[in-house]
């Protein structure tokens, strides 16, 4: 019910999601770019990552920060589950996410390479700061790569959990009326993306 009541009154989170990889020990992140907040203090990369949620969240999160291997360590131990880092796609505007334990769950699930995703509850995951996708052919893909548009994103937040346009009537491409839309259509990843300022996409 807590959850539910804080689902429905907060809207304000991808992405670059190849490259997050964090469980509940030795997380770790691959590093696309060098630099940026990723080379920041300590102190800067905690203000960023906690950009990424809302201050009921932010206030009692854990933080990850990179160090100078590039690995992430806690650098902050929070109490409510959630998990903030400063930084997922490595290009020049960072986009801070935080997690909660199932969403940290779908992630890791992808990254492994399984067939679907095993959280057992929806995940809630807030990019309060906005965030980065990438296009291919008219569509959101997955991975970077040749012939793959950036597109910056306005401050959103993603459940993830079984979505679908053809049985919600929800679009599959963020430039809508809604400001929402089933990101990863047609994989078992596909999850729901809900912008907080539907105009601020770039």
């Amino acid at each position: 019910m807590k959850r539910m009541k804080l689902f429905t009154s907060i809207m304000v989170l991808m992405l670059g999601l190849s490259t997050l990889s964090f469980a509940d020990e030795g997380h770790k992140m691959v590093t696309s770019a060098k630099g940026g907040i990723r080379s920041a203090s300590k102190e800067e990369q905690i203000k960023v990552a906690l950009s990424a949620a809302p201050t009921p969240i932010a206030k009692e999160a854990s933080v990850m920060v990179y160090s100078e291997n590039g690995k992430l360590v806690e650098a902050k131990k929070g109490t409510n589950g959630f998990t903030c880092i400063p930084d997922i796609s490595g290009l020049p505007t960072p986009d801070p996410i935080c997690n909660d334990p199932a969403a940290t769950q779908w992630f890791n699930d992808m990254l492994s390479g399984a067939p679907k995703p095993t959280n057992t509850t929806p995940g809630i995951s807030y990019m309060a700061s906005g965030g980065w996708h990438f296009e291919k052919d008219g569509k959101v893909v997955m991975q970077d790569g040749p012939g793959v548009k950036k597109v910056q994103e306005p401050p959103h937040w993603m459940v993830f959990w079984p979505f679908d346009s053809k049985s919600t009537g929800i679009p599959q491409l963020p430039a809508n009326a809604l400001g929402t839309y089933v990101m990863f259509e047609g994989t078992p990843y596909a999850h729901l993306m809900v912008y907080q300022n539907p105009k601020g996409i770039k």
